[in-house]
């Protein structure tokens, strides 16, 4: 089993050593991962500035670019096989429902799922590596289990999952689930820049709105691993005979109006 992993914390981040470790005695592994922190920069690729790709001390490679484009940069020629899965994260805090569209681990497994690999993105509820070990532990066993079924390497498919900040004995089992929702973002913070600028800075995410049963929010607030599919397909299916009709409607004659 060949695999590919990457994240958007940047490759010296505790979450993707610990997924490293947890991953490397079990498959041939390689990590393309960014050189800063890049949260928050769902699929976004660099198109108009040079990408770089730098071998590290501990042998994982680096990309000044996003992780869009380190999974990209990795798939279309810097490694020169397909692998057979990717995997992204561990992530430093949740990416469960309306942070999935933000999310620059979700991106890089996306990216993956994109050019037709399976594709995995993890992430730890709360932010801090409390208990990464545990979650790494967990990415291991998700990752075997899909092997011993033969989903590695087969059909694409992209899953999220989460993973709340506990010791492994006391994670419950997994939950499969769907996206919860958020309110929306808090307040833009703005400040005075030494030079007297206002500066913005993005507000933190907003609440939870939609923590109901069978929710990714729902299922690890009680303790359970939080898997939810992911598909690309934006398209609003159960819209499409409504707008349909109202385009209709806008193209049709209008009578004329009497002078």
């Amino acid at each position: 089993m060949k695999i590919l992993i990457s994240n958007d914390d940047g490759y010296q981040a505790p979450g993707i050593v610990a997924l490293y470790e947890a991953l490397k005695d079990v498959a041939d592994v390689e990590v393309v991962a960014p050189e800063l922190n890049n949260s928050a920069k769902s699929n976004a690729l660099t198109l108009h500035s040079p990408l770089y790709v730098t071998r590290a001390a501990n042998g994982f490679r680096y990309v000044n670019g996003t992780p869009a484009d380190c999974v990209h940069i990795a798939l279309t020629g810097l490694l020169g096989y397909r692998p057979d899965l990717v995997v992204s994260g561990i992530n430093n805090g949740a990416n469960m429902g309306d942070d999935t569209i933000y999310s620059g681990t979700v991106g890089a497994a996306m990216e993956g799922y994109l050019f037709g690999v399976p594709a995995i993105a993890f992430s730890q509820v709360m932010k801090g590596w409390g208990h990464i070990g545990a979650a790494a532990a967990k990415a291991r066993e998700l990752v075997l289990q899909m092997q011993q079924q033969k989903l590695v390497g087969a059909s694409p498919w992209l899953l999220n999952v989460n993973i709340p900040n506990l010791p492994l004995e006391q994670l419950k089992p997994m939950k499969v689930c769907r996206l919860g929702r958020r309110h929306a973002a808090e307040k833009v913070i703005t400040q005075m820049s030494p030079r007297g600028e206002t500066m913005y800075w993005i507000g933190d995410a907003g609440a939870i709105k939609d923590d109901a049963e069978g929710t990714d929010f729902h299922a690890t607030i009680q303790g359970h691993v939080a898997l939810t599919p992911l598909k690309t397909d934006l398209s609003d299916h159960d819209g499409l005979g409504y707008w349909a009709q109202t385009v209709a409607n806008l193209l049709r004659p209008r009578p004329s109006v009497p002078e």
